[in-house]
This record gives structure tokens, sequence and C-alpha cells, in this order.
């Protein structure tokens, strides 16, 4: 995105709804259910996806906050077998790496209870991939870098919404990130300026998928919320 310069300009926000307290309970009880019915899942089928929801999704992720509202991301988004292939092959290179490093033990031991391993056939049998790269800077209209302020939060938080508007419309997805990923840049023919964060796998879930126990127990909430 190139931008310049400019003033202050206040406007009105669109769609401003009046919404009574009772109707925000009921709202948000709604919400919390919904979303409380989310899980990651590692077993797709390869029942198509039609493009216009993956874009709606994408539109959403795209409406998020961000510093400055520079928007510091960009989605590319994969159904060619072919790329898809691509990624996976140099995926499980990277993952057996880090499956056979001995200095890892500790934090292969912490994923033992989820049954993950080198090998990713989602990201080839889900029938889209969308990866998340993050922006470390801009260019302006003369062409000179332009900084990009609060990077990872505002990635982090657009893809927060993308994750949750994935799963509002039906649909299922893993987060997958091998270490390194530099090879995604070059598949996806991204920038320097690009730096990609995240693989999502995205498709609906296999008949018979399974998730682990593991990753149905979720610390309590007085753990986590502080309230002053």
């Amino acid at each position: 995105m190139k931008t310049k310069n400019k003033s202050y300009q206040p406007v009105s926000p669109d769609n401003q709804k009046l919404i009574s307290n009772s109707d925000m309970e009921l709202i948000s009880k709604q919400h919390l259910l919904e979303m409380q019915s989310r899980h990651t899942i590692r077993d797709f089928s390869d029942r198509k996806v039609s493009y216009s929801i993956i874009e709606n999704c994408l539109r959403t992720a795209c409406s998020a906050p961000s510093g400055a509202n520079l928007q510091p991301w960009h989605f590319s988004v994969i159904s060619s077998p072919s790329v898809k292939s691509q990624i996976r092959k140099a995926a499980e290179i990277e993952e057996q790496k880090f499956y056979n490093d001995i200095k890892k033990d500790e934090w292969l031991t912490a994923l033992e209870p989820f049954g993950t391993h080198p090998s990713k056939p989602h990201l080839e049998v889900a029938p889209w991939l969308i990866v998340v790269f993050s922006e470390r800077y801009g260019e302006l209209e003369d062409g000179t870098k332009r900084k990009n302020y609060y990077v990872p939060e505002s990635v982090g938080i657009a893809t927060g919404f993308l994750i949750s508007a994935l799963h509002l419309s039906g649909l299922s997805c893993l987060t997958h990130t091998p270490n390194p990923m530099g090879f995604l840049s070059k598949i996806c023919n991204r920038p320097s300026s690009n730096k990609a964060s995240l693989i999502l796998a995205v498709g609906h879930a296999a008949e018979d998928v399974k998730i682990p126990l593991a990753s149905t127990v979720k610390k309590p909430f007085k753990e986590v919320v502080s309230v002053f």
C-alpha cells in the first residue's frame, strides 16, 4: 500500500447501532458458545470450498485494526495442487530437521500429547492454504521506504479475525509454522519486505476427524483474567 502523509480529517463511522444491554448479553453469550466449539484439526476432507467464502473471510481479516492503520499484512491464497505440493515438500524438510534436533527435546516433549510429527499431508489435502505475511516496511508514493508500526501485533489481530471468520463460516483450519519459513517467500513470490508468519490450512474436517484430548484443556478463567 502506497500512502502519503495526510492531515487529520474526522468522519462519522458507518453502521453504528444502539443495542440494549439484554441483547448484548445474548449476543455475547451466543458468540462465546460458537467460538468455544472451534477446534484446530489436522485431518481434512478434500471437499471443495468456494473461493468466494475464502475471500469474504479475508476481507474480514483486512478490516482488522493496525498500527497507524498501515495494514502491514499480505495473504497468499493457494489452491493449486502443484504449489501446495511445493510447500509441503519444503515444509517437511524443515520439520524433519526440527524433530531430529536433540536440542528441541523439551519442546518435543511438550508436543507429545498433540500427536504431531514431521509428515504434513494437510498441506496438500486441505483445499486452501493461506500464507500470512508480515510487511516489515511499506513504500511511499515516491518509492521511499516507510516504517510500519506494531507489525507482529497488527498481523496477529488480523489473523485472529481470519480464524474467527473461517470458523463462523463453517470451515476448519490449522495453523502451521515451519521454522525457518523463508521458502514461502520464494514460492509465493513475495518481496524482501515480506516475512512469512504462518500457514493456515483451510477446509472441511474429515468425516473421521479426531482431536487430541490435550487441546480441549484450557486454563481456568480466573488464572488468565484480572479485573480491577
